[in-house]
């Protein structure tokens, strides 16, 4: 019994990790944080439609302020995208980490620790500039408090 307690003893807490993970997923949806992902969605969805609705832009964009907004959309959703792919199996849409992840330092997380948020604060401030949306620059104002 004394060798369970054992600081040397890992598969002790392999076991107390495993039998802590499966509490951690049976958690509702609300204490994991999904009242803050479904708020997340119209959100998103906002800071897509304003600038089309109140923009003054074309889907090809004619005037210089708009060619720069293209390169911001595509940079954004490209540091999203990396940001995604960096965390892997850790990937979760819930605020709190899995319960066994570990802090991600390497890949995108090497430079900055909310690498998704911003690639969606950057990719939507592009989109408003593609669209030359004034409306859009304001609510990615908003978006990004809310973030």
């Amino acid at each position: 019994m004394a060798a369970l307690y054992d600081p040397g003893n890992n598969s002790y807490r392999v076991l107390a990790n495993r039998s802590c993970s499966m509490m951690q997923e049976k958690k509702s949806f609300v204490v994991r944080g999904g009242i803050w992902v479904l708020a997340q969605v119209p959100v998103m969805l906002a800071a897509f439609t304003l600038p089309l609705w109140f923009g003054a832009g074309h889907f090809a964009p004619r005037h210089p302020l708009a060619i720069v907004g293209v390169a911001v959309t595509l940079f954004g959703v490209s540091l999203a995208v990396w940001g995604l792919t960096s965390l892997g199996d850790a990937l979760t849409p819930f605020p709190k980490p899995l319960y066994d992840a570990s802090l991600h330092r390497q890949g995108a997380y090497r430079f900055m620790r909310h690498l998704i948020y911003a690639g969606l604060i950057l990719a939507s401030l592009g989109w408003a500039l593609w669209w030359l949306s004034v409306i859009g620059l304001l609510y990615v104002v908003a978006m990004a408090i809310f973030f």
